[in-house]
């Protein structure tokens, strides 16, 4: 039973070698020259100004599910394409449907301003 298993584990334990090598040659050969501004707290671009647990507003988060749901949408267009003949006309309206109720929550989104920024 333990042959069945042997090629696996040999893959691991070869993965985390090369893996721990690989950090491990970080460590040794990286230059590590810290200064005030590699030490700094660094936040999207620009210096950080407030206490890190500051309010957002909640047209960031809108955005953040918009993106979340849009890439979903291609994350299942893709395989319904690739069977579309199999699965007819029955797919069709059914991706149909899934799309219209994407389409109307973008729809809201766009209507309540949840998209303009100030």
């Amino acid at each position: 039973m333990l042959e069945n298993y042997l090629p696996v584990l040999v893959f691991i334990f070869v993965g985390l070698l090369v893996g721990g090598v690989m950090v491990m040659l970080g460590f040794i050969l990286a230059p590590n020259r810290p200064d005030s501004e590699k030490l700094s707290p660094y936040e999207c671009g620009f210096e950080a100004f407030e206490d890190s647990r500051m309010k957002f507003d909640v047209r960031y988060y809108l955005v953040a599910i918009l993106f979340i749901i849009f890439d979903l949408e291609i994350a299942f267009l893709f395989p319904w394409a690739v069977v579309l003949e199999t699965i007819g006309w029955f797919g069709y309206i059914a991706m149909s449907l899934f799309l219209g109720v994407l389409v109307v929550g973008f729809i809201y989104e766009w209507k309540k301003g949840a998209l303009e920024w100030e």
